[in-house]
């Protein structure tokens, strides 16, 4: 049974359009400018920027707001697995994958979303960065993702929508990649992924087709 790792955020759930949702959200509950979601959006830059830097951020431009509990809330109750990803994945699955979901995040967080969109019925395990003590493309993560499977990285690939953390990270330990573009070109000249996907579904895809 080969080793399949997959991506969470912006990879298996579109984590952004729930943050954009959350964000809307808050600003109309508070009377604040619409205008102001992309300012937000940038702030967050994909959940890359830290939470307590986010939430600083919005409480020096909306006079004290204390909006950490309520983004993050948010954007768990907003975490969808869409019909076309659940399917790819079970074919996958059923196909003979272990897949085991490898993340950057807070443990509470990362594992809250994981459940709320069903995830945890259809993967292996997980493992998070903050639970793990060590990041993607930290090679350690990739370790323990094989750990938790019971499985060499040997002949694993690796699925994800981030250069750096996860094709970078993935070919660090030998694994073959798919790098989903979401229609963006590929930017890194010192490596590549073993193939590039427009979505997650085609990725999961490749990975299956005869």
């Amino acid at each position: 049974m080969p080793l399949l790792m997959a991506d969470l955020d912006n990879t298996l759930i579109d984590r952004d359009a729930a943050f954009r949702s959350t964000a809307a959200t808050l600003l109309a509950e508070h009377g604040l400018p619409e205008g102001d979601l992309d300012w937000l959006t940038t702030l967050d830059a994909s959940g890359c920027t830290p939470r307590h830097e986010v939430a600083s951020a919005i409480a020096e431009r909306y006079g004290g707001l204390d909006a950490r509990g309520f983004l993050d809330r948010g954007v768990i109750a907003r975490t969808t697995l869409d019909a076309p990803v659940r399917e790819a994945l079970a074919e996958a699955v059923a196909d003979g994958w272990t897949c085991v979901i490898v993340t950057n995040g807070r443990t509470g967080q990362q594992e809250a979303k994981i459940r709320h969109a069903g995830l945890d019925r259809l993967v292996h395990g997980w493992v998070v960065s903050e639970a793990a003590g060590c990041r993607k493309p930290e090679p350690e993560i990739f370790h323990a993702a094989a750990a938790a499977a019971g499985l060499p990285l040997d002949g694993a690939w690796m699925i994800g929508d981030s250069a750096r953390a996860d094709i970078r990270g993935g070919l660090a330990v030998g694994a073959r990649s798919v790098w989903v573009s979401g229609g963006r070109p590929w930017a890194e000249s010192g490596y590549r992924p073993t193939h590039i996907a427009p979505d997650t579904v085609s990725a999961l895809r490749l990975l299956t087709s005869p």
